[in-house]
């Protein structure tokens, strides 16, 4: 008889005391599961939601407020600096912004790669109401602000054509084909958004040069957006390279907004995995405690197999095969309860997220659960080599 049929007969004729014996691993690798496949799952919804932030960067004019004093009395702040950005230095900002790119994930292409949606600001009024139009790069800013629907009509698509925000539209009474009076110069409504929930919805787009004629700000813009189209792409030595070598101009990464969110995710998962950890500790205790059980139930067994010739190495293997059996089950159980355990805590960690079972974590449990159900059956596998025939027999 083969040494493995020898071993799952015991097993077959042992079950309950196998089933504690993994009981532990299912537990240690479902929470080791659990854990990862819900931290995904979060920080998925972090980085969807800094998607939807749209730009990662955002370059505005460098302004500051001076405190005016006259001895004790306060005169009040005045601003010092520029209310706008030459559009000469959009080229600046794309050099820095492309090339810090380049550096950091070493790109060698020379296209442009983020993209960089400059803005113009007016407030004016339109049939009375007081309201902001911007001034936009169509197409770039299309890119950036991935969440833009159209309700009615189209996008633009011509010079003299404009996009209401859904409120916009609502309070001024336009539709499709309107027109719109901008300072001696019409645009014609050719979309309205749907609602945002944003500021949007109550602004104006128009073409930027447009506005910039209309207005007479030509040469200039308010803010540039920037989205450079990776999670890995480094924004804020972008953002500090841009402070540090353009004037006149203050750059703020976007994602910073979200770094105190996804460093709470990890210092949570790095705890919950420590947890885990102990959890392996306490499972692999719970295989040894049943593998040296085993010993002393099989004494006898162990004695008849020396007697009949079985070498050290071959009851130290039957252990092992054993302790594979069960971390084999205990992985596998452990990767399918852990992955229902996080469809259940998921959503309720994280409102909202949709969790998603991740087929490269069963690799993960099933090492893990094999690994250390092997570690904890080698000493009692060690014990039972030292048992003597003789001892078998008093056993009878």
């Amino acid at each position: 008889m083969k040494l493995y049929h020898l071993v799952f007969k015991d097993i077959l004729r042992r079950k309950k005391r196998v089933f504690y014996a993994a009981l532990g691993i299912v537990i240690a690798a479902m929470t080791v599961v659990g854990i990862l496949t819900i931290a995904t799952a979060g920080q998925s919804k972090i980085y969807a939601q800094l998607e939807k932030y749209g730009a990662n960067l955002a370059v505005i004019p460098a302004i500051s407020n001076v405190d005016m004093n006259l001895g004790d009395l306060s005169l009040g702040a005045v601003t010092v600096g520029e209310n706008y950005i030459p559009e000469s230095k959009l080229t600046e900002i794309r050099q820095i912004a492309d090339g810090k790119i380049r550096e950091a994930l070493d790109i060698e292409d020379e296209g442009n790669i983020a993209t960089l949606a400059p803005k113009l600001y007016v407030s004016t009024k339109v049939k009375g109401w007081t309201l902001l139009v911007v001034g936009i790069q169509p197409e770039e800013e299309r890119t950036i602000k991935t969440w833009w629907n159209i309700r009615a009509g189209e996008y633009i698509t011509a010079g003299d054509q404009a996009v209401l925000g859904a409120q916009a539209a609502e309070r001024l009474e336009l539709n499709i084909g309107d027109k719109v009076s901008l300072n001696e110069s019409e645009a014609t409504v050719a979309g309205i958004l749907d609602e945002t929930g944003s500021a949007d919805d109550y602004q104006i787009f128009v073409p930027l040069p447009m506005l910039q004629a209309a207005f007479g700000k030509e040469g200039v813009v308010s803010s540039v957006d920037i989205r450079a189209l990776c999670n890995a792409c480094p924004v804020e030595t972008i953002a500090d390279s841009i402070n540090q070598n353009i004037s006149g101009v203050r750059a703020l990464a976007v994602k910073q907004v979200a770094e105190t969110e996804m460093g709470m995710i990890d210092k949570i998962s790095k705890f919950m995995l420590a947890l885990a950890g102990i959890t392996l500790i306490i499972g692999a205790f719970g295989v040894v405690n049943t593998m040296m059980t085993s010993v002393h139930e099989r004494i006898k067994d162990i004695g008849i197999m020396r007697a009949v010739g079985a070498s050290r190495l071959q009851i130290i293997k039957a252990f092992i095969y054993e302790a594979v059996v069960i971390g084999i089950a205990g992985g596998l159980v452990g990767y399918l309860v852990g992955t229902l355990v996080a469809y259940g805590v998921g959503p309720l960690v994280f409102e909202g997220t949709t969790i998603t079972y991740i087929p490269q974590y069963l690799p993960l449990s099933l090492a893990l659960a094999v690994f250390v159900a092997v570690i904890a059956a080698v000493y009692p596998a060690f014990r039972a080599t030292t048992i003597k025939v003789s001892d078998s027999f008093r056993s009878l």
